[in-house]
């Protein structure tokens, strides 16, 4: 008897609106080759109710255990050729199952592919519409051969998902445990595409504070952990040569600035200018390398989101260089012995998906 094509594998912790919201995507789709598995993670609200409601498949979990175990639980009762992983925040396009199954016909050397969100994120709040068009154009203007893995919109054919062992389930909480399933599997020699048409919406409302956190304590730091436990950081996504120059050119800006501003108290004299000079030349620098993702933003909101957005997209490359420091002396902290491999900063739950 033939496999059914596609296994649909969303995780969810107390979202029964957002889950109802993905479902109904789903239940659009003009793919019909699919099943859905909901593999509820001990949710205290009607997300399991809301799972059986569309007719999908549920498995429900006694314990809260993190998205990487709950994902892990519905791929043991997949059937599928391929997984599909969707977050319970995303509401899939009418295309985006169609756009699975044929970039794996017509790539049969590819063992897994992501996605992207969409330009035209749910929350109207600008936090949200700058994550998740940054997000966006990242994803749209990235390498089609992937490193990591992304299990918001991604999907792995069965065997090399059973072949890798799956997700970590010792990150218990919302964390890096698809990228570090997209190392594993590329160490393995396993190919990971990155396909742009590949689409979904992202329903999920961002806050200021909310944002640094989740990319600092669940993004950042673990993420640089990784990196340097594997010792591999390649150049692609958004640790590119010039995000990584960014970072340095953003903290150059401050000190520079500061120093600049502070002229008679650090007794500059006449270097003064000079240092100012240079904090500009930071600031010029900074334009230049990401002249292309500003020019995005003006083109989908304007001219005034798009200064806003740069705001935001320089503190993001302030709390980066924070989070590349922090993940550097927790490294060395482990090297000299004071911490255990498996010490992981606290990857919080915020009480709904990433």
């Amino acid at each position: 008897m033939a496999l059914t094509r596609l296994s649909v594998i969303i995780p969810v912790h107390n979202a029964a609106g957002l889950l109802s919201r993905c479902l109904q995507s789903l239940a659009r789709s003009a793919f019909r080759d699919y099943e859905c598995i909901v593999v509820d993670d001990a949710s205290t609200d009607s997300s399991g109710a809301v799972a059986t409601q569309y007719g999908a498949t549920l498995i429900r979990l006694d314990r809260n255990g993190g998205p990487a175990r709950a994902r892990n639980r519905g791929a043991e009762r997949a059937v599928g050729e391929i997984m599909v992983f969707l977050d319970a925040d995303v509401c899939v396009h009418e295309d985006t199952l169609a756009q699975f199954d044929s970039h794996f016909r017509q790539h049969p050397s590819a063992d897994a592919a992501i996605g992207s969100y969409d330009d035209t994120p749910a929350d109207p709040g600008f936090v949200s519409q700058y994550k998740n068009l940054f997000h966006h154009f990242v994803h749209q203007t990235s390498r089609a051969q992937a490193w990591t893995f992304w299990a918001g919109c991604g999907a792995i054919r069965r065997d090399a998902f059973l072949a890798s062992g799956g997700f970590d389930e010792s990150y218990t909480r919302p964390c890096i445990e698809d990228i570090e399933l997209g190392l594993r599997l590329c160490a393995q020699g396993r190919r990971i595409d990155l396909n742009p048409l590949i689409q979904v919406t992202h329903l999920k409302r961002w806050t200021f504070w909310n944002l640094i956190k989740t990319d600092v304590r669940q993004r950042g730091i673990p993420w640089l952990q990784l990196m340097l436990r594997d010792r591999t950081m390649p150049a692609d996504l958004n640790v590119t040569g010039a995000h990584r120059l960014s970072v340095v050119l953003v903290f150059a800006a401050i000190l520079l600035g500061i120093s600049a501003a502070l002229r008679r108290p650090l007794g500059l004299g006449q270097q003064a200018d000079a240092v100012a000079a240079a904090a500009l030349a930071a600031v010029g620098g900074l334009l230049y390398l990401n002249r292309d993702v500003y020019r995005f933003f003006a083109r989908k909101r304007g001219l005034l989101f798009a200064t806003r957005a740069l705001a935001m997209h320089w503190l993001y490359y302030a709390y980066c260089g924070f989070s590349v420091g922090a993940a550097l002396s927790l490294h060395l902290l482990h090297m000299a012995g004071f911490s255990r491999p498996q010490d992981r900063p606290d990857c919080a739950i915020t009480g709904d998906p990433r």
